[in-house]
């Protein structure tokens, strides 16, 4: 072979080599799909001359700033000016993008002027009052969509709950859901933001993406601190980081940590914590049975998380796709969350994982516990 074909097969295999080394990167990457609410003739709540559009397009830009400096991570959004994107086309952006997560951003508003905090909402049925009043505000949106009672056929916007007659929730991505609300919620607390909690609520914009989802409700434009506080550049970058800190903890906790995950700390933190409002969404750990020794730390047990779900379901093989020992715990009656298997080797359970998702479980992951406390992974294998 002349030493020219022996250069050009080189040149090949190098290209071929890092074809496949940024394919496999870029595929492993934690996909991140941010969305603001709201855009161009929808503007939102409007209040002392705050526009919730607005404030939410300069916050989801500004976590998308901050996630997009770790190269383990790549973002993407439903818009980056002042546009409108129709509810069921937001989903689908993330759902295109095969997104790890899907968050919303949004500002809230309410008759009362000395109402203020943030709170974090999932998908849910919940019919409390006012989970249902702030669902409604963000619901009606789709009023200004052409074709919309077409569109989103047996769904009345003046009635959240007719939602439940569409299909049937994304049950499977409560739980992950529920663990990045909380972790939003912990980082607004950080940074001396008054915590209204977890809450449950049924969203359109949440309705069809298949992933974990949240709508984050930053403050109330309608309370003219709050609503100056969001509209500064000050108070929007200081939201954005404790998104982003919570988007960064999150993926730590169920896709691994690596050098470029850093959570800034705020440059305060509060005196004391105040007491967080959950609605319907308080959890607790599950009963760990005896489980034999293993070569791992004494104590520690992997279970695989197969679903969450508002309703108790028998842990029959039958509706389980055929896997036998489901187990369920529940929180006070509020959340069922069925895992399979419990093992104390990490071996074994990372083949029951693979047998969760074969039977169609391509959501589920591990969790691991500690002496009957709930514990990550990484934790657990130091």
């Amino acid at each position: 072979m002349s030493k020219l074909h022996k250069i050009k097969h080189l040149f090949f295999f190098l290209t071929f080599i890092s074809f496949f080394t940024s394919f496999g990167q870029s595929s492993s990457k934690f996909k991140v799909t941010l969305d603001a609410g709201h855009g161009a003739h929808d503007f939102g709540a409007v209040y002392h001359g705050h526009i919730e559009k607005n404030i939410a397009l300069a916050i989801a830009l500004k976590v998308g700033k901050i996630l997009e400096a770790n190269p383990n991570i790549e973002v993407n959004y439903t818009r980056k000016n002042d546009t409108f994107i129709e509810l069921v086309e937001r989903s689908s952006i993330a759902n295109k993008a095969d997104a790890n997560i899907f968050v919303s951003i949004h500002c809230n508003a309410n008759k009362n002027p000395a109402a203020c905090g943030s709170e974090t909402y999932v998908m849910g049925l919940n019919k409390n009052a006012s989970n249902l009043a702030v669902a409604k505000s963000e619901n009606a949106v789709i009023t200004l969509e052409k074709d919309y009672k077409q569109k989103y056929e047996g769904f009345d916007p003046n009635n959240p709950s007719s939602m439940i007659g569409l299909t049937l929730m994304q049950e499977e991505y409560l739980e992950n859901s529920i663990s990045l609300a909380s972790k939003i919620q912990d980082q607004f607390t950080d940074i001396n933001r008054k915590s209204r909690g977890v809450k449950q609520a049924p969203f359109m914009v949440l309705h069809k993406a298949y992933m974990p989802r949240v709508l984050i409700e930053t403050g109330f434009i309608s309370n003219p601190e709050e609503g100056a506080m969001l509209d500064s550049e000050e108070g929007q970058q200081k939201m954005a980081q404790a998104i982003a800190n919570a988007v960064i903890s999150y993926k730590k906790e169920y896709y691994g940590s690596n050098s470029n995950d850093v959570i800034e700390k705020p440059s305060k933190k509060m005196e004391q914590e105040p007491v967080r409002e959950v609605t319907s969404t308080v959890k607790s750990e599950p009963v760990v049975e005896k489980e034999k020794p293993s070569q791992l730390e004494s104590g520690v047990i992997f279970k695989v998380q197969l679903a969450a779900a508002n309703k108790k379901i028998e842990t029959i093989p039958s509706n389980f796709k055929g896997l036998r020992n489901v187990a369920s715990t529940t929180d006070n009656g509020q959340l069922y969350k069925y895992t399979y298997g419990e093992t104390s080797d990490y071996e074994t359970a990372k083949r029951n994982l693979e047998e969760a998702k074969s039977k169609g479980y391509t959501s589920a992951y591990l969790i691991a516990f500690k002496d009957g406390k709930k514990i990550s992974v990484q934790e657990a294998l130091k």
